[in-house]
């Protein structure tokens, strides 16, 4: 009977893993603090504007994504394919708040690495800002619960895996009279069918949760037209790019930006 100890294990794993994703769902589905429920509703049903749909959509770094490109196409900036961001305004100032954010993120040199850029600006005070926005309205999903549920998936998998492991290794490597008899190795299935069950329930149900935009900012995201050019930026990303050029710049290593 040395193989209980090993069942009992994959129990406790797979009951405190999916356990712990629960709760992770449910505090993720829990209405965002302060605002009242009329000012949220008229949230989920008003347009976004681009930032917030780059937000939603793909989250900080979409949002500077979109900066650079809008600025790039003003002629506010040059983004060459070798991954420099060069300010070509004799008098640079921002059009807004994201835009200042990136032209602070190059410096006084006005010249610097795109991902240098990327990251100052998507980390600035101006996209911390529209996220706390999103996450009032109940648009977006705040970072602390996309982060539980992505490390309570991880746990449940890891439960899994573990369950089949240990199952494998007392039926291969205990001495016999030790190891479990085919009724004993049914027993390890048990813990396998909640966690894999677990799993394609949370495919469907907690899924949304670990995107940028909550199941109410996804569905105004399906309502915003990709005919402006800008708008086909911040709903599919740089790949999106009609410029060869330009797509090489914002997305080095892949060759014409592909």
């Amino acid at each position: 009977m040395l193989w209980v100890p090993f069942l009992l294990v994959t129990w406790a794993a797979a009951a405190v893993s999916c356990a712990r994703l629960c709760l992770a769902a449910v505090e993720a589905a829990q209405p965002p603090a302060g605002g009242s429920a009329a000012d949220r509703e008229r949230d989920r049903d008003r347009e976004l504007s681009l930032y917030e749909a780059a937000f939603l959509a793909g989250g900080p770094q979409r949002v500077t994504d979109l900066a650079l490109v809008s600025m790039h196409r003003r002629r506010r900036l040059w983004l060459a394919h070798t991954g420099w961001a060069t300010v070509v305004d004799d008098d640079p100032e921002g059009a807004d708040d994201v835009e200042r954010s990136v032209i602070g993120a190059i410096g006084p040199d006005g010249q610097s690495r795109i991902a240098a850029v990327r990251a100052g600006a998507s980390a600035a005070d101006a996209v911390r800002a529209l996220a706390d926005r999103l996450v009032a309205s109940g648009l977006a999903v705040p970072e602390c619960s996309r982060s539980a549920i992505t490390a309570a998936l991880r746990g449940v998998r890891r439960a899994a895996v573990l369950t089949v492991v240990l199952a494998a290794a007392t039926a291969l490597l205990l001495p016999a009279g030790h190891a479990p008899d085919a009724r004993g190795l049914t027993w390890f299935a048990l813990p396998l069918v909640l966690t894999l069950g677990c799993l394609v329930i949370a495919r469907v149900e907690v899924h949304p949760y670990t995107r940028w935009a909550s199941p109410a900012g996804q569905s105004l995201l399906t309502k915003v037209s990709r005919r402006d050019p800008l708008a086909a930026v911040a709903i599919g990303g740089v790949r999106a790019l009609d410029d060869p050029a330009l797509r090489a710049a914002l997305m080095p290593g892949q060759r014409g930006g592909r």
